[in-house]
C-alpha cells in the first residue's frame, strides 16, 4: 500500500499546494540544515502547502527506536548516515521506500539508475556524498603545515591540542591510516582483534592532547577559537567558515572519509504521505543541486552534478570544493558501512570504556 501511494504521488502529475499536516525532518543542524532550509523546506512548503518543522539532532538510532518502542512518533523525516539507516531498516525503526518509484532525473533517467548504486538501501534515499576530513587554522602553521593523516597524529611535529568526534567510526579508520596502512586495507585490518588493537594504539598516542566534540557546528569554532589547531571536521562545515566567515582554514584532504548521507522516514509515522512527498522532493536532481550550492556536499544523484554550479552567496565555483571532485578524492577512503553495521555496539562499548581510562 506504501509503495502504491507514493507511486501515485509521484505519477508524474506536479506538485500542486494541498496543504497537508505538517511534519517534522531531523538534520544535523548549523550551516547544512540552513543550507536544507533555504534549498529543501522552504521551497517543499511552497509547491505543497506542507509546513515543516526543522529539529536538530547529533544522529544514531537512540532517539527513534525510543519513539518507535513507546509507539510515540513526532519525528517524521531523519537524515541518517548511511550505517544507521541500514541498522534502523533491520530493525523496523524505519519505512522502506523503493527506489523505483521515486521520480526520475531531468532527462528520464529511472532513478534506480539516476541514483549511484552504491548510495542505494532498503529503507533510506541517498542525498549527498559528504566527507569527515581534518581541517586546520593556517595561522597556527606560519611555517611548514599539516598535509597528510600522519601528520594529525604527529604531536612532536605538529604540537597542539586536536579535535575529534566522540565516537569510534572515523577514528578507527584514521588512526589505521596515520598508522601506515594502505587504504584499501583498512576495514580488513579492523576486522582483525590486532587491527583493533593497532588502530587503539595510536589513538592513545594523542588521546591527552584530544578535545572531543559531538556537534557538526564545534569544529570550525573550536578552530577559530583556537582552543584545537587542528580537528576532523565534516567538509561542508569548514567550507562554509572559510567561504561565508573569511576563516583562515585549511582542509586536508588526505585520508578523508568519504560517506553518502541519506533520509529515512520514521515507522510509524501518522504522516507517512506528507513524509513520502518529502522524501522525493528533497532528493529529487533539482533539490540536491540547490543544496550543493550552498554547502560543499557532492549530489548522489548523476543528474544532479550538471546543475551545480556555483554558490548562491559567494559567486565561487564549487567543483573544487567538492568532496566527490578529482584530486579531493585520489586519497579517500570510502566508508564501509557495512563494517559498522556489524561492530557498532561492540565498538561503541570498546570505545567508551577506552575513554574513561
Amino acid at each position: 500500500m506504501k509503495a502504491l501511494a507514493l507511486a501515485a504521488l509521484l505519477s508524474g502529475v506536479p506538485l500542486l499546494p494541498v496543504a497537508g499536516q505538517a511534519i517534522t525532518v531531523v538534520s544535523w543542524g548549523g550551516s547544512y540544515a540552513r543550507a536544507v532550509d533555504e534549498a529543501a523546506n522552504v521551497p517543499f512548503t511552497e509547491a505543497t502547502g506542507i509546513p515543516v518543522r526543522l529539529e536538530a539532532y547529533n544522529g544514531g538510532l537512540a532517539q527513534i527506536r525510543a519513539q518507535v518502542d513507546i509507539g510515540s512518533v513526532y519525528w517524521d523525516v531523519v537524515d541518517l548516515e548511511i550505517a544507521d539507516a541500514v541498522r534502523g531498516c533491520d530493525e523496523g525503526l524505519l519505512e522502506p521506500i523503493g527506489i523505483d518509484d521515486l521520480p526520475p532525473g531531468p532527462d528520464g533517467t529511472p532513478a534506480a539508475d539516476d541514483f549511484v548504486a552504491e548510495s542505494q538501501t532498503e529503507c533510506g534515499v541517498s542525498n549527498l556524498y559528504w566527507s569527515t576530513v581534518y581541517a586546520y587554522n593556517d595561522e597556527n602553521f606560519p611555517g611548514e603545515k599539516p598535509a597528510t593523516m600522519a601528520d594529525f597524529f604527529d604531536l612532536e611535529k605538529f604540537p597542539g591540542r586536536r579535535g575529534m568526534r566522540r565516537v569510534p567510526q572515523v577514528n578507527l579508520e584514521f588512526a589505521l591510516i596515520a598508522d601506515g596502512v594502505p587504504l584499501d586495507e583498512v576495514y580488513a585490518t579492523l576486522r582483525t582483534p590486532e587491527g583493533l588493537d593497532r588502530a587503539f594504539a595510536k589513538l592513545e598516542t594523542i588521546k591527552d592532547e584530544v578535545v572531543w566534540w559531538e556537534a557538526g557546528a564545534q569544529p570550525p569554532q573550536m578552530l577559530a577559537d583556537r582552543e584545537v589547531v587542528m580537528s576532523t571536521a565534516y567538509n561542508g562545515r569548514i567550507f562554509n567558515a572559510q567561504i561565508l566567515e573569511n576563516q583562515p582554514f585549511t582542509i586536508v584532504w588526505d585520508g578523508q572519509l568519504l560517506d553518502v548521507g541519506q533520509i529515512g522516514i520514521v515507522a510509524g509515522t501518522r504522516r507517512l504521505e506528507e513524509a513520502l512527498r518529502y522524501v522525493a522532493f528533497k532528493t529529487s536532481a533539482e533539490t540536491l543541486a540547490r543544496i550543493a550550492r550552498r554547502i560543499s556536499y557532492s549530489p548522489s544523484r548523476r543528474s544532479a552534478v550538471p546543475l551545480v554550479t556555483t554558490h548562491v552567496v559567494a559567486g565561487i565555483d564549487m567543483a573544487p570544493h567538492m568532496p566527490a571532485a578529482e584530486g579531493n578524492v585520489d586519497r579517500a577512503l570510502r566508508y564501509d558501512w557495512a563494517f559498522w553495521v556489524d561492530y557498532q555496539d561492540e565498538l561503541n562499548e570498546r570505545f567508551s570504556a577506552w575513554l574513561t581510562r
